[in-house]
């Protein structure tokens, strides 16, 4: 269950990304375009949030050890190059679901970052 509700919030955070990222596209059109269906961009994000846990899972921890020297270099910075890699390798995965660039990629993973922190904190919060 707890699984199913942190796939909700990831859902709700990648599209509250989508919206405010330039460069990003989920389901068939942007937001702010005239053909607006919910249904659509709702199942795209939804499909978006499990592939990129999967890929949090399976993926990331083999691109972590490869890229550990050049990790512990740059104090861990470099972890923002792949989980921009992952963003568009889910971009390639999911159709429907499209990131504009490398730089967009980084962008999108920050804020997905930062929202998916606060729609936790939130959800704890009402847990108290």
């Amino acid at each position: 269950m707890n699984f199913i509700i942190k796939l909700l919030i990831s859902t709700i955070a990648v599209l509250m990304t989508a919206y405010f990222l330039d460069g990003v596209t989920i389901g068939c059109n942007q937001f702010y375009s005239g053909n607006f269906d919910p249904i659509n961009k709702l199942t795209t994000a939804f499909l978006v949030a499990i592939v990129l846990a999967f890929l949090n899972t399976i993926v990331k921890p083999i691109l972590t050890i490869l890229s550990l020297p050049i990790t512990f270099f740059t104090l861990g910075l470099f972890l923002l190059i792949i989980n921009a890699i992952i963003i568009l390798f889910a971009d390639n995965l999911v159709d429907g679901f499209r990131v504009e660039g490398f730089l967009t990629a980084i962008y999108f993973s920050l804020i997905l970052s930062i929202t998916t922190g606060i729609l936790e904190l939130i959800k704890g919060k009402e847990k108290d």
